[in-house]
């Protein structure tokens, strides 16, 4: 039986440099680990950045969160799949899919759950920068 999975991976609105009010409901319930990476690509949707897994060595940088109370993690991944659009209407596409990833944090692995964008990125321009904040921070410089 593999080991349950505490730990959570945020890139974008979630992390604590976007002071969205569903981060406040995150550090409620995890704590956070520090700044990691995963293998991803970032991509600009327009309104927000969006990820997905890459297979080449393309990195993106974000925060790993770990679970204060590993008996609330169900309880509170469940409501963070409300948020990121995962449980839709039937007649509906997911937003996002949360996905198990491979985590690298200061020279060690490990794995949490990550929200991947679920919609097509073919047309959409990539963010080179590998970090969300700052391509808002450069993108929104006067």
């Amino acid at each position: 039986m593999k080991p349950a999975i505490f730990q959570l991976f945020v890139y974008g609105s979630l992390r604590s440099g976007f002071r969205n009010p569903a981060y406040q409901y995150l550090t409620c319930y995890f704590k956070l680990a520090g700044e990691a990476l995963v293998k991803g690509k970032f991509y600009d949707k327009g309104d927000v950045p969006v990820a997905i897994p890459a297979v080449d060595d393309s990195f993106i940088t974000g925060e790993l969160y770990v679970a204060n109370n590993p008996d609330e993690f169900h309880w509170a991944i469940a409501q963070l799949d409300d948020y990121e659009g995962v449980n839709m209407e039937a007649d509906e596409k997911p937003w996002y899919k949360r996905e198990l990833v491979e985590v690298f944090q200061e020279g060690i692995k490990s794995q949490a759950w990550i929200y991947w964008y679920n919609g097509d990125v073919s047309a959409l321009p990539e963010i080179a920068t590998g970090d969300v904040l700052k391509y808002l921070q450069q993108k929104n410089k006067p």
